[in-house]
């Protein structure tokens, strides 16, 4: 099961686990944290999303301010990319996958304690997608 963060294009987090999540499907299920054995896992359109955070842990650190340059002493896997989502968020990282006319990518942050370990990013919710 993955960790997840959802965050939807309307503003909506929804904390939980998925073993079903693919780029290759439009849907995919999410088990809330906290939900009791045997609820029905939530579905979830990937056109209802600004992202998918696979995280660490729930809580993160709410101290924790996010890296946005590089460091030059930790090999970054892929291409830099700087994303900015429609509603202002700006995303730094790398990227293997980002490909134009594609519905999303995986994007690894430059930051090492961030509490993201990766992060799919639905393209429709974005507003400028950029090589750095």
């Amino acid at each position: 099961m993955n960790k997840i963060v959802a965050r939807f294009v309307d503003g909506r987090i929804l904390k939980g686990f998925t073993n079903d999540f693919t780029p290759a499907k439009d849907r995919f299920h999410v088990t809330p944290d906290g939900a009791a054995l045997g609820d029905e896992p939530t579905p979830i359109k990937r056109e209802e999303l600004k992202a998918l955070f696979f995280v660490k842990d729930f809580k993160g650190n709410p101290d924790h301010k996010e890296r946005t340059d590089f460091d030059p002493s930790r090999a970054g896997t892929g291409r830099k990319i700087r994303v900015v989502f429609k509603d202002g968020e700006i995303l730094i990282g790398t990227t293997v996958g980002y490909q134009k006319g594609r519905p999303g990518f995986f994007l690894e942050s430059v930051d090492a304690e961030s509490n993201i370990a990766r992060c799919y990013v639905v393209t429709s919710a974005t507003k400028e997608i950029s090589f750095v």
